[in-house]
């Protein structure tokens, strides 16, 4: 079982990426300087957003999910894990863990990057005011 979810995002000067263990994507339109893990603002899709059938899939135990991020023509690659505990019922945020904790705005679990080890050249495209931001999912499982 494959399904693919494709958000779309903006870019905001005040993105800093610097969190250690997550990063996160919300349909807010405003950041604040404490925001350490937030690398898009204004996303069409929340949690509660994605579809049902990326949902049952990434509830299976065994799925993987791979997340890409793309902006201003450079792309990062993430690798991560869904689990049968997650939720997806938060109206404004998909956040992605390093680590196994789930609440209701966790999308993937066991990734193998966080904001902070995204590449600092992305990171400065995420930057750009109101420039394009695409995050898709993909599940397998």
């Amino acid at each position: 079982m494959e399904e693919v979810e494709e958000i779309e995002a903006f870019g905001n000067p005040l993105i800093k990426a610097t969190h250690r263990s997550t990063f996160e994507v919300t349909r807010e339109m405003h950041l604040t300087e404490r925001g350490d893990c937030i690398i898009a603002i204004g996303a069409n899709k929340a949690a509660r957003d994605l579809n049902k059938r990326f949902k049952e899939a990434a509830r299976r135990p065994d799925s993987e999910i791979i997340i890409f991020i793309e902006a201003c023509g450079l792309r990062e690659v993430v690798k991560a894990y869904g689990s049968p505990n997650l939720t997806f019922t938060h109206p404004t945020d998909i956040v992605v863990r390093k680590s196994g904790y789930i609440c209701d705005r966790t999308v993937a679990i066991r990734a193998d990057k966080a904001a902070r080890d995204l590449s600092r050249e992305l990171i400065e495209k995420l930057r750009l005011p109101m420039k394009p931001v695409k995050i898709t999912l993909f599940v397998r499982a």
